[in-house]
C-alpha cells in the first residue's frame, strides 16, 4: 500500500497503529529507565482507576506516538520514555496498542516525560521539525513535559501555556504542581527493585507520597505487626 503524505487527500489511506513500526530498533538507554518507568505506572494506577471509572485511559512507555507519515515511518515518531493519555480506549478494536497515532485518536498525552542519561541535548532540541523539543511543543502538544536527568537527580518540567512550553517552578517541597491530575512530581531517593537511587515519583496534592503495590502491601503488613504486638502486650492472643 502507498501512503500519500498529505493526509487531506486520501485521508482513507492513513495507516493506522498496526501498519506502523512499533520500534526503530534503538536500546533502552540504561538499566533504569524499564524500572522507572514501572514505578510511575504502579504508584499512579489507583488514582487513575478513580480518576477514570470507565477505564478509558492509556499509559505509553517508550512507545511511539506517530504525528506525521514519513519514509521510513518510524521517522514521523517521538517515542517519550512515558507517557500518560486521558480518555481513550485501553485497547483499540480488541488489540493492545503498537504505537499511538494522533491523525487517529486526536487527544494528546496530557503528560510526556524523558529519562536523560546524557546532558539533555537531545530533550532541549528546538530545531523546527526535527528537534525532539519542537516537536513536543509545537506538533505533540502535551499539557506537560517532564526532562528528568539521572545523574544529576534533576526533573525540569514545563506546561503547555498560550501555544508553547513554560517552565514551571518547584513548590515548596521541591515538586511540580501536575493539577490536571492533583498530583505533584519530584525526585524521591529510595531503593526500588534492588536499586538505591534517586527516583522520579508522585506525590498527592497533600505531600504524601503515592506508593507501589508493593509497598502498600508492606505497609498494611507493618500495621498488622503493630497492631498484634500491641494485643499480645495487654495479655490478648488473637484467635487465628
Amino acid at each position: 500500500m502507498t501512503f500519500t503524505t498529505d493526509p487531506s487527500i486520501h485521508p482513507f489511506l492513513l495507516p493506522d497503529h498496526t501498519q506502523l513500526p512499533e520500534s526503530d530498533g534503538t536500546f533502552v538507554k540504561n538499566f533504569q529507565e524499564h524500572p522507572q518507568s514501572i514505578l510511575l505506572t504502579d504508584s499512579l494506577e489507583p488514582l487513575l482507576q478513580k480518576k477514570h471509572p470507565d477505564g478509558q485511559y492509556a499509559i505509553g512507555q517508550d512507545s511511539g506516538i506517530y504525528w506525521r507519515i514519513t519514509e521510513p515511518p518510524e521517522k514521523g515518531a517521538e517515542a517519550p520514555d512515558w507517557f500518560y493519555v486521558p480518555n481513550v480506549p485501553p485497547t483499540l478494536n480488541g488489540e493492545t496498542r503498537r504505537s499511538y497515532v494522533l491523525w487517529q485518536e486526536f487527544i494528546a498525552p496530557l503528560i510526556i516525560l524523558e529519562f536523560v542519561s546524557g546532558n539533555g541535548k537531545e530533550e532541549r532540541d528546538k530545531t523546527p521539525w526535527t528537534g525532539k523539543f519542537f516537536i513536543y511543543e509545537q506538533v505533540i502538544r502535551p499539557a506537560f513535559y517532564g526532562i528528568y536527568e539521572v545523574k544529576s537527580a534533576r526533573v525540569e518540567v514545563y506546561r503547555f501555556v498560550a501555544n508553547q512550553f513554560e517552565l514551571l517552578h518547584p513548590n515548596d517541597r521541591g515538586h511540580y504542581a501536575i493539577d490536571a491530575l492533583g498530583v505533584e512530581l519530584g525526585i524521591w531517593q529510595g531503593r526500588y527493585q534492588n536499586l538505591e537511587l534517586p527516583w522520579l515519583r508522585w506525590w498527592d496534592a497533600e505531600g504524601n507520597l503515592l506508593l507501589t503495590g508493593a509497598e502498600r502491601a508492606e505497609r498494611e503488613y507493618q500495621r498488622a505487626e503493630s497492631l498484634l504486638a500491641q494485643l499480645r502486650a495487654a495479655g490478648i492472643e488473637p484467635q487465628v
